[in-house]
This record gives C-alpha cells, structure tokens and sequence, in this order.
C-alpha cells in the first residue's frame, strides 16, 4: 500500500505551469492514451500547442500531483471562461440564455484533470480538484467528460457535478458529456 501523504499536490499559475510543460505532458500522455481516450502522441503535441496559450490568460491556474521524488504522477488546470467564450455554443446552443450568459467570472473551466494509473485510487483526483478550485472566485465549474470514462463520471457525480448537455469539445472530437459543479457562495 502506498502511503499517500508523501505525495505532494501543488497549486502553480501560469508562467510556474509553462515551465513544468514536460510534467503535464507526460502525465496527460500516460492518462488519455488508454481507452476511451485513445490519444496518440500527434494528440498530445497539439493539445499541449493549446496549453501555452491557455497558460498565458490571466485567471488560468493548474495543480500538479506529484511523489516524493518529484515524478508527476496528476494533474488539472482550467481558468474562468470570458465573455466570449465558445465552450457553451458547439455545435448548438447547449441550454439556456441564463446558464450560458458569462461575464469573465461566472464559470471556471476545467479543461483537464488527470492521475496516472499507478497511483489512481488513492483520493488524488479529489485532492488535485480541490487544490484547483481552491479560492476560485466563480459560481460554478464547467467540464466536458467522454461518456465510456466511468470512473472519471462517477468522481465528478459524487463531487457533486451534473449533466446539461452534449458536445464534440472541438472538432473531430467524441461526444462528451457537459457537466457542471455549482459552487458554495461566500457570505454576503
């Protein structure tokens, strides 16, 4: 049994995730190229094309997992969707005008959470999601989850997420599942 207080979960922003790309890279490569994912490495290079931009905006944010010595073993990140954001629209509306309304602060999203398979099982999805969402100024968080992934559903069901609608998150992509967590709100 591995002891999982030795493994570290740190919160980084942008410029601190940029420069741990190679650890993102690598756990995201182990984690997405099982099924029902299946990405291959062509994947991987263009999804962490996106991840410099991503890492660049003002609200992005990641956690990264990792043992004690220093092998990436998880990790999530995401950043508030602006105003303008496409995340609601593809290809058809997803719901309402109220839910898909965003001022730049609404709706956290989080575009990737992963934990190699040695070390899944031990609460680290939870611990990455929570060190994430940590201090998120937002009502909400907003995902997309392959519908064949039924761990990764059942974590973000008992989290406390729920289904409102459909999409293809970018094209040529599987239907997804669009989840979302309301998230407690301060007190006035």
């Amino acid at each position: 049994m591995r002891h999982t207080e030795a493994l570290t979960v740190t919160r980084l922003d942008g410029p601190a995730a940029e420069r741990a790309e190679a650890d993102f890279t690598l756990v995201y490569a182990d984690a997405f190229a099982e099924p029902p994912y299946r990405e291959t490495e062509h994947d991987v290079a263009a999804t962490f094309q996106r991840f410099r931009s991503h890492t660049r905006k003002r609200t992005f944010r990641a956690a990264l997992a990792r043992t004690p010595d220093g092998t990436p073993i998880g990790m999530a990140y995401g950043s508030l969707l602006g105003t303008q954001t496409a995340w609601w629209d593809s290809p058809d509306p997803l719901a309402s005008d109220d839910i898909r309304r965003e001022a730049g602060h609404r709706t956290f999203g989080l575009m990737e959470l992963a934990v190699r398979l040695p070390w899944r099982g031990l609460g680290l999805a939870c611990r990455l999601h929570e060190t994430l969402l940590d201090g998120v100024e937002a009502g909400r968080v907003r995902l997309h989850v392959h519908p064949a992934s039924e761990a990764a559903q059942a974590a973000y069901r008992s989290w406390g997420y729920r289904k409102v609608g459909e999409a293809h998150p970018w094209t040529g992509a599987d239907l997804h599942d669009v989840m979302v967590l309301n998230l407690p709100q301060p007190p006035a």
